[in-house]
């Protein structure tokens, strides 16, 4: 349905020349587990174990403990059947899809799962409809059916050929009607869902301790018995405990200096450094509720004066690449807009932008930025963003910062007048990385209705089945952004996960959308 270049989404593994010519060990897993879970560190803990709440990194730890009707088998990168059997849209309009589930669904209390469960989910993620939440996902449904026991039925109100990927979305996780209430979000940290693992035991920013799920029947062919997770404030705690054997892989939020020094200092082999493309972006987002932040002219300035290139090469050691568009490069549809409009940093240009609307003296905005969601490295970025905007003479900055949960809340409530925001996406289509941001109700919590681009170039583009026939629209949508300079895009990361030598699957443990499947993790054994 969807032509997509398959070698973006694999991982190139850059691993220690021990660990390519040991020979042994590389081909076999080890399912007994003697040495206990495997252990995977992150920056990245979830803000919320209910999946009606969150369009963030809790996805991370929902792909794994939940199930959704389409997901992402090694190597796919469309959507293809998980607690499905199998999915299809079945009208010529793409405004009918249907499923059929597998037989025997259970959750891992036992409870049956099936078709009336599924429209459960679907309908309480919209009744409760959190602000900022994953609701804004299904703008195009109309209702959920049920024909059967197996069967389920999507009406969509207009064409979608996205929907599908939007089903695959760990947003989409299908929860146990009898554990779930149907108008207001679980309270406590239990989780039942359908998926490879069950979560043993959950700590709040600490750990989750996962366990194969006996129940699950789906896709997943599970390497390992047991994986924990634990969760790190910063990079170079994370980096020590992977150097001290306290965890065997470490992924999302390594620093830039942790990764050119492990990349650099690994001469004995010990550890794999792994590098891939990838397609998280990184960008600024300014409230137009804020009497500066509103201003054409000011957003404008902001664009005109930051060095992208600066940024990537100072703070992040050019692990990342600037970024000029709010599609990333590799993507269809990918552009250059920002930088032919703008050009090269230039406080001239920003001064005259200003002037000619009447703005002659220094702009006071206040910078927000998280704490512990994207790495430590934020910190740098934003305080090289004060250095460039102040050097100019045109702004005052002050920075101001919070840990991701309270973060969310200060963004979904309009308090910030300039944040920034990271971006993994949900699927690997441009519709991702515009859909998401405008809208009355959108994953900023910070409206931008956009008219043009929700009610003409993205219903255009979703009535397209071939994704080479929709670049003309997402040009002209990113060209708006450009014009608007609501969003302004800084950088576009790279994937680097980094393993113990003994263990194997983290080159294929991301999927298109780059949450880790620790499905794929095990331990090497010699032959």
């Amino acid at each position: 349905m969807f032509n997509r270049n398959r070698g973006l989404w694999q991982l190139a593994a850059m691993a220690s020349v021990s660990s390519l010519v040991a020979g042994c060990g590389i081909l076999s897993s080890d399912s007994s587990d003697d040495k206990g879970p495997i252990v995977v560190g992150t920056t990245s803990a979830p803000s919320t174990l209910d999946p009606a709440a969150s369009w963030d990194q809790s996805w991370e730890l929902f792909r794994n403990i939940y199930q959704t009707l389409l997901s992402y088998p090694l190597g796919a990168t469309t959507p293809q059947p998980d607690a499905a059997d199998t999915c299809r849209f079945s009208d010529s309009s793409n405004t009918t899809y249907t499923c059929q589930l597998r037989s025997g669904l259970k959750f891992s209390d036992g409870h049956t799962l099936d078709a009336r469960a599924v429209k459960y989910s679907i309908d309480r993620i919209r009744k409760i409809n959190v602000n900022g939440g994953p609701a804004g996902l299904l703008g195009s449904l109309d209702r959920v059916q049920v024909t059967g026991d197996r069967e389920v039925v999507f009406h969509l109100n207009k064409p979608d050929a996205t929907f599908p990927f939007v089903l695959a979305t760990p947003a989409m996780s299908i929860v146990d009607p009898e554990e779930y209430p149907a108008d207001s979000l679980r309270k406590d940290d239990k989780v039942y869902g359908s998926g490879p693992y069950t979560l043993q035991a959950y700590e709040d920013g600490k750990k989750a301790e996962l366990t194969k799920n006996g129940n699950y029947k789906g896709y997943a062919r599970r390497e390992n018995n047991a994986v924990t997770i634990r969760y790190f404030q910063d990079s170079s705690t994370m980096v020590s405990a992977l150097k001290g054997q306290d965890i065997d892989v470490a992924f999302r939020g390594l620093n830039a200096d942790d990764i050119v020094n492990l990349q650099k200092h690994n001469s004995d082999g010990a550890l794999q450094i792994n590098e891939g493309a990838g397609v998280e972006i990184n960008y600024l987002v300014f409230n137009p509720k804020d009497s500066w932040a509103s201003k054409p002219a000011v957003r404008k300035a902001v664009a005109q004066i930051i060095d992208r290139g600066a940024i990537a090469h100072k703070v992040y050691k050019d692990t990342v690449e600037p970024l000029y568009s709010m599609v990333p490069k590799g993507l269809t549809g990918h552009t250059t807009d920002f930088f032919d409009d703008f050009g090269s940093p230039s406080t001239d240009k920003a001064r005259r932008i200003l002037t000619e609307a009447g703005i002659t003296e220094r702009v006071p905005l206040t910078l927000w930025y998280t704490t512990d969601r994207y790495g430590s490295s934020t910190k740098l970025e934003f305080e090289e963003i004060k250095r460039q905007l102040e050097a100019s003479g045109l702004f005052t900055i002050t920075l101001k910062s919070r840990p991701w949960k309270t973060y969310v809340t200060g963004y979904q409530k309009g308090e910030y007048p300039v944040f920034g925001r990271g971006w993994f996406p949900d699927f690997p289509d441009p519709d991702n990385f515009i859909a998401p941001f405008v809208g009355k109700q959108n994953a900023l919590g910070t409206p931008y209705p956009a008219p043009e681009i929700t009610g003409v170039l993205l219903p255009r583009s979703r009535g397209e089945s071939d994704r080479a026939n929709v670049v003309s629209d997402f040009e002209q949508a990113q060209q708006i952004l450009v014009n608007d300079a609501r969003l302004l895009p800084l950088w576009q990361g790279k994937q680097y996960v980094a393993a113990s030598d003994d263990i194997s699957g983290a080159q294929q443990a991301l999927d298109p959308s780059t949450i880790m499947l620790m499905w794929e993790l095990y331990r090497k054994t010699s032959w």
